[in-house]
């Protein structure tokens, strides 16, 4: 029979436990560690997502604008088209900034990365757009200065050579 008050008793249970319970505790904890952070990552990516969502809403309820045809429109907008359309391009910054901050890294992981890919098509989507264009440079006054940049570069990337 085994008795639970000796020393040696102690002594092997220590061992048991430093040498498998301990590394097994440890490897669960980082893997729940890890599975909550992608949990969280997508979460956000979520709510980002039904941001975009909203925004596009509102996008419909001002069609009047053209904002979503590929094609800018060429018609002159009155003084009050004019303002919506700043309105919602200074929202649409917003949402990008925030995407950026809280997404974009130089050096992602694959998930990150599939999580970034949308971000990225919306981004290019509007950076295609010359209205957009002309109004980046005072939608960016004030922004984040790596957002900025990494704007600039996807403007740049959008343009014809020789235009």
């Amino acid at each position: 029979m085994l008795d639970f008050l000796t020393p040696e008793f102690w002594e092997v249970a220590s061992y048991v436990v430093t040498v498998v319970a301990l590394p097994l505790g440890i490897g669960v904890f980082i893997f729940e560690q890890r599975r909550e952070r992608q949990n969280e990552e997508e979460e956000l990516y979520q709510r980002l997502s039904d941001e975009y969502a909203e925004f596009s809403k509102i996008l419909l309820e001002n069609a009047d604008l053209g904002l979503l045809t590929q094609a800018v429109n060429k018609k002159e907008l009155s003084p009050e088209e004019y303002e919506r359309k700043s309105i919602l391009f200074d929202i649409l910054i917003s949402l990008f900034e925030r995407a950026y901050i809280l997404v974009y890294e130089d050096k992602m992981k694959e998930q990150t990365k599939r999580l970034w890919a949308s971000w990225d098509d919306y981004i290019r989507f509007w950076c295609a757009r010359e209205d957009f264009q002309a109004a980046l440079p005072g939608l960016l006054k004030g922004e984040d200065p790596d957002f900025g940049a990494y704007m600039r570069r996807v403007v740049e990337s959008q343009k014809v050579p020789g235009t």
